[in-house]
């Protein structure tokens, strides 16, 4: 039977195995999906270690937090939205190596736009955050053409590298790249995304109430009880909140189609594990 898995530290909350099993009962596929705790300094090895424990059976595997930087690097051939982003949340074992790819973008515009209701284009979004998973949006997010995306990081420099990497498809699509710095940020917008770890490790909201517009979409990318103070918070001052839920489905419903070739039905399946999570 092909074997996959999420590798992350932390990884005993994912919710992947749980929708990729679902998606292999709906769509008739043979695999098992598990996941793996894997040691911060270690990637590369571990990966190679559940390549090797497979004998053979391993076809690919998510990669979550914090090691989607490494995941590209370690890739042989890389996709262009995963060079972009030079993160990789999905890797596939291939006859001629491992090749890259990154579907969180997809994932997040899909659960914004069509689960959420909320269309991108012409509107002010801020994104907090630099790191792997904030590299894995920007490039679809830009696509979904916003008037302007404000990037905000607590090292200013890395989110000003993370601009001027994605600044030639901004001009392309006609969305203004801003690099404000974290501290004392200013003005307000219809999306806010937090892309970074505060909810995770149970810190406070990395922005002030004021980046918030009357009934902005205030969207988490963590879920479950990680995401409930940042979703608590933005209901408090007036914000549509929304955790990351469904933008795990849809990038695991993209990476599904990748891995088996079909495309699952992502909006059952995060209906049905909202109503398991409730």
């Amino acid at each position: 039977m092909d074997l996959y898995c999420v590798m992350g530290n932390p990884v005993e909350h994912s919710k992947s195995p749980w929708i990729h099993a679902r998606f292999a009962e709906l769509t008739g596929q043979r695999l098992h999906y598990g996941k793996r705790l894997i040691p911060l300094a270690n990637f590369a090895a571990s990966l190679r270690e559940f390549m090797v424990d497979a004998a053979g059976t391993a076809r690919g595997c998510n990669i979550t937090v914090p090691f989607k930087f490494e995941a590209a690097a370690v890739a042989s051939q890389v996709s262009a939205r995963a060079e972009l982003a030079r993160a990789a949340n999905i890797l596939s074992f291939e006859a001629d190596g491992i090749h890259a790819d990154n579907t969180d973008g997809i994932g997040l515009v899909d659960d914004i736009q069509r689960n959420a209701g909320v269309a991108l284009a012409g509107r002010d979004v801020l994104l907090i955050g630099a790191g792997g998973a904030a590299a894995g949006v920007l490039g679809p997010l830009i696509e979904a053409r916003p008037a302007r995306i404000a990037i905000a990081n607590r090292t200013h420099a890395k989110a000003v590298a993370l601009a001027e990497r994605h600044q030639a498809l901004a001009l392309l699509q006609k969305t203004e790249l801003l690099t404000p710095d974290l501290q004392g940020l200013e003005g307000n917008f219809d999306v806010i995304i937090n892309a970074t770890a505060s909810s995770l490790s149970g810190a406070g909201v990395p922005v002030p109430a004021s980046v918030l517009r009357p009934g902005a979409l205030a969207y988490d990318m963590m879920y479950g009880p990680a995401a409930r103070g940042f979703m608590a918070w933005a209901l408090e001052h007036g914000a549509v909140p929304r955790d990351g839920l469904g933008m795990l489905v849809e990038q695991a419903a993209e990476a599904f189609l990748i891995w088996r070739g079909v495309r699952p039905p992502s909006a059952q399946v995060l209906a049905e594990l909202r109503a398991v999570m409730e």
